[in-house]
Protein backbone atom coordinates (compact mmCIF):
# COMPACT_ATOMS: atom_id res chain seq x y z
CA UNK A 1 0.00 0.00 0.00
CA UNK A 2 1.63 3.76 -1.15
CA UNK A 3 2.31 5.88 1.51
CA UNK A 4 -0.93 8.34 0.59
CA UNK A 5 -3.10 5.49 0.78
CA UNK A 6 -1.64 4.64 3.90
CA UNK A 7 -2.13 7.82 5.31
CA UNK A 8 -5.75 8.18 4.10
CA UNK A 9 -6.97 5.09 5.76
CA UNK A 10 -5.07 5.67 9.00
CA UNK A 11 -6.05 9.58 9.51
CA UNK A 12 -9.38 8.05 10.38
CA UNK A 13 -9.42 5.34 13.01
CA UNK A 14 -12.94 3.59 11.83
CA UNK A 15 -11.16 3.11 8.49
CA UNK A 16 -9.26 0.59 9.85
CA UNK A 17 -10.83 -2.33 9.77
CA UNK A 18 -10.36 -2.53 6.03
CA UNK A 19 -6.82 -3.98 7.45
CA UNK A 20 -9.18 -6.66 9.56
CA UNK A 21 -11.12 -7.87 6.49
CA UNK A 22 -10.45 -10.63 4.18
CA UNK A 23 -9.77 -10.59 0.46
CA UNK A 24 -9.66 -13.68 -0.63
CA UNK A 25 -7.52 -14.73 -3.35
CA UNK A 26 -8.21 -16.08 -6.81
CA UNK A 27 -11.04 -13.46 -6.90
CA UNK A 28 -12.43 -11.15 -9.64
CA UNK A 29 -12.98 -7.54 -7.70
CA UNK A 30 -15.60 -5.64 -9.76
CA UNK A 31 -14.48 -2.02 -8.15
CA UNK A 32 -16.59 1.06 -8.81
CA UNK A 33 -14.86 4.53 -9.38
CA UNK A 34 -15.77 7.75 -9.53
CA UNK A 35 -18.15 9.51 -12.14
CA UNK A 36 -16.19 12.99 -11.74
CA UNK A 37 -15.40 13.95 -8.13
CA UNK A 38 -12.09 11.88 -7.67
CA UNK A 39 -12.88 12.12 -3.77
CA UNK A 40 -15.78 10.03 -3.99
CA UNK A 41 -13.74 6.80 -4.45
CA UNK A 42 -14.04 4.88 -1.58
CA UNK A 43 -11.23 3.63 1.67
CA UNK A 44 -12.33 -0.12 0.60
CA UNK A 45 -11.66 0.58 -3.33
CA UNK A 46 -8.31 2.13 -3.06
CA UNK A 47 -7.39 -0.75 0.03
CA UNK A 48 -8.37 -3.32 -2.98
CA UNK A 49 -6.54 -1.66 -5.53
CA UNK A 50 -3.33 -1.39 -3.28
CA UNK A 51 -3.82 -5.41 -2.86
CA UNK A 52 -4.37 -6.68 -6.28
CA UNK A 53 -2.29 -8.13 -8.70
CA UNK A 54 -3.24 -6.51 -11.66
CA UNK A 55 -6.41 -3.54 -12.44
CA UNK A 56 -8.18 -4.76 -15.87
CA UNK A 57 -9.44 -1.34 -17.07
CA UNK A 58 -11.44 0.22 -19.78
CA UNK A 59 -8.81 2.95 -20.53
CA UNK A 60 -5.02 2.00 -19.15
CA UNK A 61 -4.65 5.65 -19.75
CA UNK A 62 -7.63 7.23 -17.25
CA UNK A 63 -7.09 4.52 -14.64
CA UNK A 64 -3.14 5.00 -14.60
CA UNK A 65 -4.17 8.87 -13.66
CA UNK A 66 -6.63 7.58 -11.16
CA UNK A 67 -4.47 5.17 -9.64
CA UNK A 68 -1.28 7.80 -9.96
CA UNK A 69 -3.28 10.72 -7.74
CA UNK A 70 -3.38 7.76 -5.27
CA UNK A 71 0.28 7.09 -5.38
CA UNK A 72 -0.96 3.23 -6.22
CA UNK A 73 0.95 1.36 -9.13
CA UNK A 74 -0.21 -2.12 -10.25
CA UNK A 75 0.80 -3.41 -13.51
CA UNK A 76 -2.78 -2.36 -16.43
CA UNK A 77 -4.72 -4.64 -18.49
CA UNK A 78 -6.59 -3.46 -21.12
CA UNK A 79 -9.82 -4.55 -20.90
CA UNK A 80 -12.70 -2.90 -22.77
CA UNK A 81 -15.50 -3.78 -25.14
CA UNK A 82 -13.82 -4.97 -28.39
CA UNK A 83 -11.62 -7.42 -26.35
CA UNK A 84 -14.09 -8.44 -23.12
CA UNK A 85 -13.70 -11.98 -24.50
CA UNK A 86 -10.37 -12.64 -24.79
CA UNK A 87 -9.14 -10.69 -21.74
CA UNK A 88 -11.65 -12.76 -19.75
CA UNK A 89 -9.43 -16.09 -20.87
CA UNK A 90 -6.28 -14.27 -19.42
CA UNK A 91 -8.04 -12.91 -16.87
CA UNK A 92 -9.20 -16.59 -16.36
CA UNK A 93 -5.87 -17.82 -16.34
CA UNK A 94 -4.62 -15.63 -13.86
CA UNK A 95 -6.88 -15.97 -11.18
CA UNK A 96 -6.74 -19.85 -11.19
CA UNK A 97 -3.39 -19.28 -10.53
CA UNK A 98 -4.24 -17.87 -7.70
CA UNK A 99 -4.08 -13.98 -8.07
CA UNK A 100 -5.60 -10.82 -6.93
CA UNK A 101 -7.65 -9.13 -10.31
CA UNK A 102 -9.66 -6.00 -9.92
CA UNK A 103 -12.16 -4.87 -12.92
CA UNK A 104 -12.71 -1.11 -13.12
CA UNK A 105 -14.16 1.14 -15.33
CA UNK A 106 -13.30 4.69 -17.01
CA UNK A 107 -15.80 6.22 -14.53
CA UNK A 108 -18.77 4.34 -12.68
CA UNK A 109 -19.72 0.77 -11.55
CA UNK A 110 -18.45 -1.93 -14.29
CA UNK A 111 -20.77 -4.00 -16.20
CA UNK A 112 -23.68 -1.11 -16.15
CA UNK A 113 -23.76 0.44 -19.88
CA UNK A 114 -20.00 -0.05 -19.52
CA UNK A 115 -17.46 -2.49 -20.51
CA UNK A 116 -17.13 -5.95 -18.19
CA UNK A 117 -20.28 -8.09 -17.98
CA UNK A 118 -18.45 -10.82 -20.21
CA UNK A 119 -15.86 -10.49 -18.31
CA UNK A 120 -17.82 -11.62 -14.90
CA UNK A 121 -19.89 -14.08 -16.80
CA UNK A 122 -16.82 -15.92 -18.18
CA UNK A 123 -15.57 -15.60 -14.61
CA UNK A 124 -18.35 -17.14 -12.71
CA UNK A 125 -18.94 -19.30 -15.44
CA UNK A 126 -15.43 -20.79 -14.38
CA UNK A 127 -16.30 -21.43 -11.04
CA UNK A 128 -14.35 -18.64 -9.99
CA UNK A 129 -15.66 -16.27 -6.81
CA UNK A 130 -16.32 -12.34 -8.05
CA UNK A 131 -16.34 -9.96 -5.74
CA UNK A 132 -18.26 -6.31 -5.87
CA UNK A 133 -17.15 -3.46 -4.54
CA UNK A 134 -20.31 -0.74 -4.43
CA UNK A 135 -19.68 2.94 -5.30
CA UNK A 136 -20.33 5.47 -7.44
CA UNK A 137 -23.27 5.29 -10.07
CA UNK A 138 -24.48 7.95 -12.23
CA UNK A 139 -28.37 6.24 -12.55
CA UNK A 140 -28.30 6.07 -8.82
CA UNK A 141 -26.81 9.95 -8.41
CA UNK A 142 -29.22 11.45 -10.79
CA UNK A 143 -32.35 9.45 -8.98
CA UNK A 144 -31.18 10.94 -5.89
CA UNK A 145 -31.62 13.99 -6.93
CA UNK A 146 -34.99 14.57 -9.00
CA UNK A 147 -37.54 14.66 -6.66
CA UNK A 148 -39.39 12.09 -8.98
CA UNK A 149 -41.50 10.21 -6.76
CA UNK A 150 -41.73 6.58 -7.89
CA UNK A 151 -40.40 3.28 -5.71
CA UNK A 152 -39.03 1.37 -9.30
CA UNK A 153 -36.77 3.16 -12.22
CA UNK A 154 -36.45 1.06 -15.32
CA UNK A 155 -32.87 1.50 -16.82
CA UNK A 156 -32.72 1.73 -20.19
CA UNK A 157 -29.20 2.80 -20.63
CA UNK A 158 -28.40 4.83 -24.15
CA UNK A 159 -30.44 4.48 -26.65
CA UNK A 160 -29.78 3.73 -30.53
CA UNK A 161 -27.77 6.85 -32.10
CA UNK A 162 -30.24 6.39 -35.51
CA UNK A 163 -33.91 7.51 -35.46
CA UNK A 164 -35.57 5.30 -36.67
CA UNK A 165 -34.38 2.39 -33.75
CA UNK A 166 -34.56 5.20 -31.30
CA UNK A 167 -37.73 5.91 -31.81
CA UNK A 168 -39.34 2.09 -32.20
CA UNK A 169 -37.54 2.03 -28.41
CA UNK A 170 -39.02 4.86 -26.93
CA UNK A 171 -42.55 3.58 -27.93
CA UNK A 172 -42.03 0.27 -26.65
CA UNK A 173 -41.71 2.26 -23.19
CA UNK A 174 -44.87 4.27 -23.31
CA UNK A 175 -46.68 2.22 -20.94
CA UNK A 176 -44.08 1.63 -18.61
CA UNK A 177 -45.03 3.11 -14.94
CA UNK A 178 -41.34 3.19 -13.19
CA UNK A 179 -39.16 6.24 -13.61
CA UNK A 180 -37.35 5.50 -16.80
CA UNK A 181 -32.69 6.30 -16.84
CA UNK A 182 -31.37 7.06 -20.07
CA UNK A 183 -27.69 7.34 -20.41
CA UNK A 184 -26.99 10.03 -23.52
CA UNK A 185 -24.06 11.67 -25.17
CA UNK A 186 -23.46 15.50 -25.17
CA UNK A 187 -23.78 15.66 -29.05
CA UNK A 188 -27.21 13.90 -29.15
CA UNK A 189 -28.88 14.98 -26.06
CA UNK A 190 -31.14 17.26 -28.03
CA UNK A 191 -31.74 14.72 -30.54
CA UNK A 192 -32.87 12.82 -27.81
CA UNK A 193 -34.91 15.57 -26.20
CA UNK A 194 -36.46 15.91 -29.35
CA UNK A 195 -37.85 12.34 -29.40
CA UNK A 196 -38.49 12.08 -26.08
CA UNK A 197 -40.75 14.76 -26.70
CA UNK A 198 -42.15 13.66 -30.15
CA UNK A 199 -42.94 9.60 -28.40
CA UNK A 200 -44.49 10.86 -24.89
CA UNK A 201 -46.83 13.46 -23.51
CA UNK A 202 -45.66 16.95 -23.06
CA UNK A 203 -46.60 17.22 -19.73
CA UNK A 204 -44.50 14.26 -18.95
CA UNK A 205 -41.57 15.73 -16.53
CA UNK A 206 -37.97 14.93 -17.91
CA UNK A 207 -35.07 15.71 -15.47
CA UNK A 208 -31.47 16.42 -17.36
CA UNK A 209 -28.40 15.63 -14.96
CA UNK A 210 -25.27 16.90 -16.42
CA UNK A 211 -22.02 16.50 -15.23
CA UNK A 212 -22.54 15.21 -12.19
CA UNK A 213 -20.16 15.63 -9.43
CA UNK A 214 -18.03 17.76 -11.41
CA UNK A 215 -17.17 21.45 -11.19
CA UNK A 216 -20.32 22.43 -13.73
CA UNK A 217 -22.84 20.09 -12.30
CA UNK A 218 -26.57 20.90 -13.25
CA UNK A 219 -29.57 19.37 -12.92
CA UNK A 220 -32.78 20.48 -14.38
CA UNK A 221 -36.54 19.23 -14.28
CA UNK A 222 -39.29 20.68 -16.87
CA UNK A 223 -41.99 18.95 -18.90
CA UNK A 224 -40.91 17.67 -21.76
CA UNK A 225 -42.76 20.09 -24.01
CA UNK A 226 -40.06 22.81 -22.33
CA UNK A 227 -37.07 19.95 -22.59
CA UNK A 228 -35.70 20.59 -26.29
CA UNK A 229 -35.97 24.49 -25.89
CA UNK A 230 -33.76 24.53 -22.52
CA UNK A 231 -31.25 22.58 -24.26
CA UNK A 232 -30.93 25.11 -26.76
CA UNK A 233 -31.19 27.95 -24.53
CA UNK A 234 -27.40 27.89 -23.67
CA UNK A 235 -24.33 26.57 -25.53
CA UNK A 236 -22.72 24.79 -22.13
CA UNK A 237 -25.97 22.50 -22.00
CA UNK A 238 -24.51 20.27 -24.83
CA UNK A 239 -21.12 19.28 -23.43
CA UNK A 240 -20.64 16.91 -21.01
CA UNK A 241 -22.06 13.48 -20.14
CA UNK A 242 -25.75 13.30 -19.54
CA UNK A 243 -28.25 11.10 -16.90
CA UNK A 244 -31.72 11.79 -18.09
CA UNK A 245 -34.59 10.84 -15.86
CA UNK A 246 -38.30 10.49 -17.47
CA UNK A 247 -41.76 10.01 -15.27
CA UNK A 248 -43.00 6.82 -15.63
CA UNK A 249 -46.66 6.61 -17.11
CA UNK A 250 -49.49 7.16 -14.37
CA UNK A 251 -50.50 3.66 -12.95
CA UNK A 252 -53.95 2.72 -13.97
CA UNK A 253 -56.58 0.36 -11.33
CA UNK A 254 -56.83 -2.44 -12.77
CA UNK A 255 -61.03 -2.35 -12.97
CA UNK A 256 -60.24 1.13 -14.90
CA UNK A 257 -57.99 -1.22 -17.57
CA UNK A 258 -60.24 -4.03 -17.69
CA UNK A 259 -63.16 -2.01 -18.85
CA UNK A 260 -61.09 0.18 -21.24
CA UNK A 261 -60.25 -3.12 -22.46
CA UNK A 262 -63.33 -4.65 -23.04
CA UNK A 263 -64.40 -1.27 -25.08
CA UNK A 264 -61.42 -1.37 -27.13
CA UNK A 265 -62.04 -4.93 -28.23
CA UNK A 266 -65.48 -4.07 -28.91
CA UNK A 267 -64.38 -1.18 -30.92
CA UNK A 268 -61.49 -3.21 -32.97
CA UNK A 269 -64.56 -5.26 -34.16
CA UNK A 270 -65.35 -2.95 -36.16
CA UNK A 271 -63.18 0.26 -36.57
CA UNK A 272 -58.88 0.41 -38.07
CA UNK A 273 -56.35 0.46 -34.64
CA UNK A 274 -55.98 4.24 -34.44
CA UNK A 275 -59.54 4.75 -34.51
CA UNK A 276 -60.31 2.43 -32.15
CA UNK A 277 -57.64 3.50 -30.09
CA UNK A 278 -58.98 7.39 -30.37
CA UNK A 279 -62.69 6.49 -29.51
CA UNK A 280 -61.69 4.34 -26.46
CA UNK A 281 -59.55 6.76 -25.42
CA UNK A 282 -62.35 9.69 -25.47
CA UNK A 283 -64.85 7.02 -24.24
CA UNK A 284 -62.49 6.00 -20.56
CA UNK A 285 -60.08 9.12 -20.31
CA UNK A 286 -57.00 6.86 -20.79
CA UNK A 287 -53.95 8.02 -22.30
CA UNK A 288 -54.25 7.34 -27.02
CA UNK A 289 -50.86 6.19 -27.05
CA UNK A 290 -51.06 3.55 -24.37
CA UNK A 291 -54.57 2.16 -25.73
CA UNK A 292 -52.84 1.83 -29.03
CA UNK A 293 -50.11 -0.04 -27.87
CA UNK A 294 -52.29 -2.40 -26.62
CA UNK A 295 -54.95 -2.36 -29.82
CA UNK A 296 -51.76 -3.51 -32.37
CA UNK A 297 -51.16 -6.26 -29.42
CA UNK A 298 -55.11 -7.48 -29.82
CA UNK A 299 -54.62 -7.46 -33.68
CA UNK A 300 -50.99 -9.44 -33.25
CA UNK A 301 -52.78 -11.57 -30.86
CA UNK A 302 -55.57 -12.33 -33.83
Amino acid sequence: MSDITSRAISALPVLEETAHQTYPSATLYVVATPIGNVTDISVRALHVLSLVDAVACEDTRNTAQLMTRFGLHRPLIAAHQHNEREVAETLIARLQAGERIALVSDAGTPAVSDPGARIVEAVRAAGLRVLPLPGASAAVTALSASGLVNDQFYFVGFLPAKAKQRENVLASLRTVTATMVFYEAPHRILDCATALAAVFEPEREVVFARELTKMFEEIHRCPLAAAAAWIRADAHREKGEFVVLLAGAPAHDGDNDAEAERILKILLTECPVKQAAALAAQITGRKKNALYDRALQLKQAD
